[in-house]
């Protein structure tokens, strides 16, 4: 029996799968089985693994249990035919289950028909029943409309006559200027008035609406022209009201319409400010500048004295004395910006500043006054209590009446734009006149120059000023002057108290490097570029005094300072700035300026470390390395290099105590730039005697001090220090790798050419990423002769392109397994354990060093990548291992 096909997981769940001759059901089948089959004893064969050969073994265990092999079998056989007739009667009942349903269903449907007759009759009864109801109710209806008519009749009458009578004895109560007995009766008829407004197409009540219009027109009128005769100067009638009459005159005016209030108090308003529009007109001196305080000043009487006679007549919901401030306020505005346009000649920043600061402070003092609800100011705003604090950063845009005045210096600011720049321009006057006399760090305990920071304090009192003037346009034209002055400190400040590099043939060139700084500050970052390159590479470099190293350590920290001050002037600029401005806000092109400041300077002090090895190498080049007869000590040479080691650092390390990390950076810069010049020295060396033959204690006593420059590197950064702190691992590994190179060629020359395939195996060996140019220099280091030369070059090309085709082949297939190999040289060698005896085999020391170290030329010979996919050909076939091979020796091997 075939297995069957595979199921869904619902069908498993109820369709047993069938596998080896055997029924499989599932665990939920197998659960809801249990539940129907509740027996008390477990039957063997419910067992999901029954075995019918276990269960025979377990009845007939032996020969003589057989005897029950026919009473066994019957009464298998009975329950056999027991399971046949449960089967059987289940199934009969399943065919008699649709008889029993029909009639089961025939039975509801009568039910149904019956529940709808009762249905039926209760529906008709219901409705027999509202009619019964509507016939008793009809009489109580009409009676109760009758009662909502008469009474709605006898409250319009009741209106009619109030609305009569209140015109009536309004207009008696107009005549006598009665106004506290008006304020009643002309609120009731008003309301009244509305309530007849659905009746206007009746005559009579047209008329008596037209009579209440009349009325607060005529109120209107009267009211007006006794304010008027009340506050002239030389009334001109004897119906002069008092103050209470005014008082009630003004709660009358706020039950009439909003435009008649409004009109009032335009009036009034003008009225109080008629004295001070004379005044500080245009044509008067005491309207300048100068004498600002002035208006304030009168302001402040006159609402005093307004408050003191006229506080009560106004309802206190009116804000009279808001207004007269508010409408003071743009009056001035208006004032002053007509006058500043006339006389902006005569303006300068100290009479500036002071009208700004005097107005300020009484936007200030009106702010805590006044709630602002005139001027539209929300409930949260009117509810706050005003709590500035005292510090100058205090920002004055949370008082609700700012720049109600301000507003006109605005256009103005630029003047004190200027103000700032030419501070500026004064203040690095002195910058660089302090920076030419000497700078004694010790004294000041610190390296950074006080100018930079007394520049920044400079700017954060700017910022906070401008801020509290204007925080839109003035202060991004500030930021625009903070650049400005940045670049010019970098330039003239820092750059200026560089120390130069003066030979005989750089003299004239140096100056035309400097004019490179101060042709174009736009570019400054580049032109400060090019004066180092011109110091570092024209003519021959002198050593620098320990003044002038101090001084260029100074001038780094300086920088460094700088680097991260103007960053935080940048965020901050952004931050009081607002948003409109806050793209064009970007001091990239200053930090980058101080950026290269920073890494000149590090060159500077790597040269003059280079430029004290100079003599030393020079020395090495000219040792007669193939007649040293014995292997002493170091030779002089590196004596003198780590003598020149003790003499710099320690210097350069004690100024840069504060600024460790370009400590260490100068530390790779300068092992960067000095092991290479060490190999190409190291290569110059000939170490082969007049036989042709290796002088071993030449390679030896070379080797030996190969290895005292390697240590003496490694403890440069502590070199001279009473603290034998660790060297960062990132520059151990640099030495490391680099002086182990310069160790394995000196080990390289030291094996003999004889035979050449042990001898390119050797060098493959022990510098599997060596070139076709190092590989000739070697040659001509051990004087093999140039017909020679080409034999060895050729077989050192052949073993490396197989060694290279060994690697490819070697390489995984899949895609998840393929090396990417990139433009990086190999990993380096890991560094060989120090050489107690130099004399040791070198060969036995080099096959130690190199043990681990497995040459993958595929790894070595890489210029270009391999990525993780196979490339393609036109035809969609891949390219084979050769195709990649030829195209990395076209490389290598031009």
């Amino acid at each position: 029996m075939s297995e069957p096909a595979a199921t869904t997981a619902a069908d498993t769940a109820v369709v047993p799968s069938m596998g080896n001759n055997k029924i499989h059901f599932s665990k939920e089948v197998k659960q809801v089985i249990d539940k129907v089959l509740k027996t008390d004893e477990q039957d063997p064969m419910d067992a999901p693994d029954f075995n019918t050969v276990d269960y025979i073994n377990q009845l007939f265990p032996n020969e003589q249990s057989l005897a029950t092999i026919d009473e066994t079998i019957q009464r298998m056989q009975c329950e056999v035919s027991l399971i046949d007739d449960n089967i059987r009667s289940v199934v009969r009942g399943q065919t008699n289950t649709g008889q029993d349903g029909q009639l089961a269903l025939c039975e509801a449907q009568k039910v149904i028909s019956s529940l709808y007759s009762h249905i039926i009759d209760v529906k008709t009864r219901a409705e027999r029943t509202e009619e019964m109801v509507k016939e008793i109710t009809r009489d109580i209806k009409q009676l109760d409309c009758a009662k909502r008519n008469l009474t709605s009749a006898i409250t319009t009458l009741n209106h009619l006559h109030m609305l009569v009578g209140g015109i009536e004895s309004l207009n008696e109560l107009i005549v006598r200027r009665s106004y506290g007995e008006i304020l009643n009766p002309l609120q009731a008829i008003t309301e009244v008035n509305q309530h007849f407004q659905q009746y206007s197409d009746i005559e009579e009540i047209k008329n008596l609406s037209q009579s209440v219009d009349k009325i607060q027109v005529t109120l209107a009128q009267q009211i007006t022209e006794d304010f008027k005769e009340a506050f002239a100067s030389k009334p001109s009638t004897q119906h002069k009201l008092g103050l209470n009459q005014l008082a009630d005159a003004c709660k009358v005016m706020s039950v009439l319409d909003a435009k008649v209030k409004k009109e009032l108090l335009k009036w009034f308003i003008a009225q109080q400010l008629e004295e001070y529009m004379h005044l500080f007109h245009e044509n008067q001196d005491i309207a300048w500048l100068d004498k600002i305080d002035k208006r304030y000043a009168w302001l402040k009487r006159h609402l005093l004295d307004f408050e003191d006679k006229y506080g009560a007549v106004f309802p206190l919901d009116w804000e009279v004395s808001e207004r007269i401030t508010v409408e003071f306020c743009r009056q001035t505005r208006q004032q002053l910006s007509q006058i500043m346009a006339k006389r902006t000649n005569e303006i300068d920043v100290r009479l500036l500043l002071f009208a700004i600061n005097k107005t300020q402070a009484f936007e200030q003092l009106l702010s805590k006054r006044f709630t602002g609800i005139t001027l539209g100011a929300t409930p949260a705003e009117q509810t706050r209590v005003l709590t500035l604090p005292t510090t100058a950063e205090a920002p004055l845009t949370a008082t609700v009446f700012h720049d109600q005045i301000g507003q006109c210096f605005k256009p103005h600011l630029d003047i004190y734009i200027r103000s700032i720049d030419r501070n500026l321009s004064e203040l690095l006057e002195k910058f660089i006149e302090m920076s030419k006399e000497p700078y004694k760090f010790a004294e000041a305990k610190t390296t950074v120059y006080p100018s930079s920071g007394d520049l920044f304090v400079f700017y954060k009192k700017c910022m906070v000023q401008c801020n509290q003037l204007s925080n839109e346009q003035p202060m991004y034209d500030l930021a625009l002057v903070f650049k400005k002055y940045l670049r010019e400190y970098a330039a003239k400040v820092l750059e200026g108290s560089t120390p130069k590099v003066v030979t005989s043939s750089t003299g004239s060139s140096i100056g035309k490097s400097v004019s490179l700084l101060t042709r174009d500050m736009q570019n400054l970052s580049t032109a400060a570029g090019q004066v180092f390159h011109n110091f570092l590479k024209e003519g021959d470099t002198q050593r620098f005094a320990r003044d002038d190293l101090v001084r260029i350590c100074c001038v780094l920290t300086t920088g460094e300072y700088c680097l991260e001050t103007v960053q935080q002037l940048e965020d901050k600029l952004k931050e009081k700035v607002t948003p409109a401005y806050v793209s064009k806000i970007d001091m990239s092109e200053e930090k980058d300026v101080f950026h290269r400041i920073i890494s000149n300077c590090i060159q500077l002090l790597v040269q003059d470390l280079e430029a004290g090895c100079e003599a030393s190498l020079q020395a090495m080049a000219k040792v007669q390395w193939q007649h040293i007869s014995n292997v002493g000590d170091q030779s002089a040479f590196i004596s003198s290099i780590c003598s020149n080691f003790k003499q710099t650092v320690p210097t350069i390390r004690d100024t840069l105590a504060s600024s460790r990390k370009y400590f260490t950076q100068f530390c790779h810069r300068f092992v960067a730039a000095f092991i290479p010049k060490f190999i190409n020295v190291l290569y110059r060396c000939k170490l082969t005697l007049s036989d042709g033959s290796n002088n071993v204690l030449g390679c030896e006593q070379l080797l030996l001090d190969t290895h005292s420059l390697k240590t003496a590197l490694l403890e440069l950064p502590s070199v001279g220090s009473s603290v034998n702190r660790k060297a960062p691992t990132s520059y151990t590994k640099v030495v490391v790798k680099d002086m182990t190179r310069a160790e394995m060629i000196i080990k390289v020359v030291m094996t003999p050419v004889q035979p050449p395939a042990h001898f390119t195996q050797q060098v493959l060996k022990l510098l599997p990423d060596i070139t076709i140019a190092e590989y000739q220099k070697i040659l001509d280091m051990k004087a093999v002769k140039r017909v020679d030369q080409l034999q060895l070059i050729d077989l050192f090309k052949h073993t490396a392109s197989a060694a290279a085709v060994s690697g490819l082949m070697d390489a995984p297939a899949s895609d998840e397994e393929t090396p990417t190999v990139t433009d990086a040289p190999a990993p380096a060698i890991e560094e060989p354990e120090v050489i107690a005896n130099p004399t040791a085999d070198a060969t036995a020391t080099a096959s130690t060093s190199t043990a681990n170290a497995t040459p993958k030329r595929a790894f070595i010979f890489s210029v270009g990548s391999f990525t993780g996919s196979a490339d393609k050909n036109a035809d969609g076939s891949s390219q084979t291992g050769i195709r990649k091979l030829e195209s990395l020796l076209k490389k290598r091997f031009p």
